[in-house]
């Protein structure tokens, strides 16, 4: 099909990278289940294969497929979301540099900053992510090279304006990094908004099945992914064929399987809203919520990530969680399939006690593309008192 960025989203989904086959006809991109590669005589490469860990047909396909979807220059296929993040931030950081994070940053990015980095000598200040402002003044000048933001938040769905936090990165000589998991490049596309780089866990709505680890890196600059793979090739941390294989095939239904999320998901919200045994709900959906002018100005919709607190406190918590049966108690999110967990002693146990910390009363769902009858009804049995 040639350069597939003028088609639209859902075209580029299930074409960019993938072509058939050239031997067979093959319509699916074959699993190359290889590590090595025959040369056509010392140093004569075929399409530039040598060794998997350096390069591999069905990985690159997926990165070619991820960089079309976010509208990057380069993208970087890694075994894990924590890998991706490790990777770009050894790249453009070094020991005595700063970067200012979400002051409710996902919890094993808390850990990868407070636990390896740190040690390291990277040095890192939370700050409200929604708050331009407070961005601005913790950036310490000479020394901030990047500023990381999740948007939506995990697990408090804030928003930050990518925007004109680009605006801020670019005056300050920093880069911008959104991670992207939660909107999905269906979603929101951060690179048009002026971001430099993109991490994912692709574990989550990109793989779309709770059945592959991955992450990736996509980079608005095609020279600052091309350090991003040398230093993948250095460290090893690819996606293995199989599960780029997986994510492929994940991504080929984001555009339906994100739209059934976010129909659930708001219906759910109309649901919580009304009933007495919940207190706080965190969606950007909802006119109330700080970031929702933000989140409709840079968001096709709002996602399928609920957060609510109970009223009764920690304890009534604890109970909606165990007495779900359709919601699945488990980590994890971005699934077909609903879940429902505790942040604070499951997910971002890593932040407790800490400046990131979560409310102990809070439940998040990761609302999947069942029937929602059933979900209302099995979150109306749940919520009993």
């Amino acid at each position: 099909m040639g350069d597939t960025r003028s088609y639209g989203f859902e075209t580029q989904a299930i074409h960019a990278g993938q072509p058939a086959d050239d031997q067979t006809g093959a319509v699916m991109t074959p699993i190359y289940a290889t590590s090595t590669y025959r040369q056509d005589g010392v140093g004569g490469l075929r399409n530039g294969y040598e060794y998997s860990r350096t390069g591999n047909p069905t990985r690159h396909a997926l990165e070619e497929c991820l960089a079309t979807l976010e509208q990057g220059a380069r993208a970087v296929a890694f075994s894990s979301g924590m890998a991706a993040e490790d990777a770009l931030l050894r790249v453009v950081c070094r020991p005595g540099d700063h970067v200012v994070i979400p002051h409710d940053a996902y919890g094993g990015t808390y850990r990868l900053f407070n636990q390896v980095l740190s040690p390291w000598g990277l040095d890192h200040t939370p700050a409200p992510g929604d708050d331009v402002d407070a961005i601005v003044g913790a950036l310490q000048p000479g020394r901030t090279k990047v500023i990381w933001i999740e948007t939506p938040t995990n697990p408090l769905l804030g928003i930050a304006d990518i925007a004109a936090l680009a605006e801020v990165a670019e005056h300050h000589s920093a880069l911008l990094v959104v991670d992207n998991t939660f909107a999905t490049p269906y979603l929101q596309q951060p690179l048009t908004l002026g971001a430099h780089a993109v991490v994912h866990s692709t574990t989550k709505y990109a793989g779309g099945h709770s059945d592959v680890v991955g992450g990736a890196v996509v980079t608005a600059d095609r020279d600052l992914g091309d350090e991003v793979a040398r230093f993948q090739n250095s460290t090893g941390a690819t996606a293995g064929p199989f599960d780029a294989y997986l994510v492929l095939r994940g991504l080929k239904t984001l555009a339906v399987r994100m739209e059934r999320h976010c129909d659930n998901a708001e219906r759910i919200v109309d649901f919580l809203v009304s009933h007495d045994a919940v207190g706080k709900i965190l969606y950007p959906g909802l006119e109330q919520h700080a970031g929702h002018v933000v989140a409709s100005k840079q968001m096709r919709r709002y996602g399928g990530m609920i957060s609510f607190r109970l009223a009764a406190g920690r304890e009534a918590a604890l109970e909606v969680c165990n007495r779900a049966q359709l919601f699945t108690l488990a980590e994890s999110l971005g699934g077909v399939e609903s879940l429902i967990e505790l942040p604070a002693t499951m997910t971002h146990a890593s932040v407790a006690e800490s400046p990131l910390a979560v409310p102990d009363d809070l439940v998040r769902l990761s609302v999947g593309i069942e029937s929602i009858d059933d979900l209302l009804a099995d979150l109306e049995q749940a919520l009993a008192s």
